[in-house]
């Protein structure tokens, strides 16, 4: 499957939780445990302007922080889906709320402490991929002060890579 690519927002407020959001996904006919994401599918759009966006429009927040958490491949073996993850913190309400449609119109929102999203992906109760990997880098990185986290704007060689625009070196 050839993938515009994606991106996702780990939202952490300042006591330590993360958003989860729930979500039907017909592929699996379940309603999963996410966190907000999206498709890189606007001309021209950064990873993190889409990110901003996301996080706008899934969970009415705006964040003051941002921070590359980590950079992944979904399924590398099937599809060329890169996913880039943001850290959003400081976070506030967006002035503007979104009207969501479609899949969206039921998003469950719930704020879980870090600690007990990176359990239930241990306990295999949190088994979104992208979820789970970045509630596992959020805690590897708050053990390491924070500084494992990189530029938000840095760089996305691998979204290139996997769409075409440059050869692997």
């Amino acid at each position: 499957v050839d993938h515009p690519g994606a991106v996702a927002v780990l939202a952490l407020d300042d006591a330590g939780r993360v958003l989860l959001i729930r979500q039907y996904r017909h592929a699996i006919a379940h309603r999963d445990w996410e966190i907000p994401a999206g498709l890189m599918d606007l001309p021209g759009e950064s990873g993190l302007a889409a990110a901003q966006r996301e996080l706008a429009e899934e969970a009415d927040l705006a964040a003051a922080r941002w921070d590359l958490l980590l950079d992944i491949w979904s399924s590398p073996g099937g599809s060329s889906e890169a996913v880039r993850v943001f850290l959003a913190r400081d976070l506030s309400e967006n002035e503007r709320a979104f009207e969501r449609q479609g899949e969206e119109a039921e998003l469950v929102l719930r704020w879980e402490p870090l600690d007990a999203a990176a359990d239930a992906v241990l306990a295999g109760d949190l088994q979104n991929a992208i979820a789970a990997a970045a509630v596992l880098a959020a805690v590897a990185a708050r053990s390491r002060d924070w500084a494992t986290l990189r530029p938000a704007e840095a760089p996305w060689p691998a979204r290139e890579l996997a769409r075409g625009r440059r050869s692997a070196q």
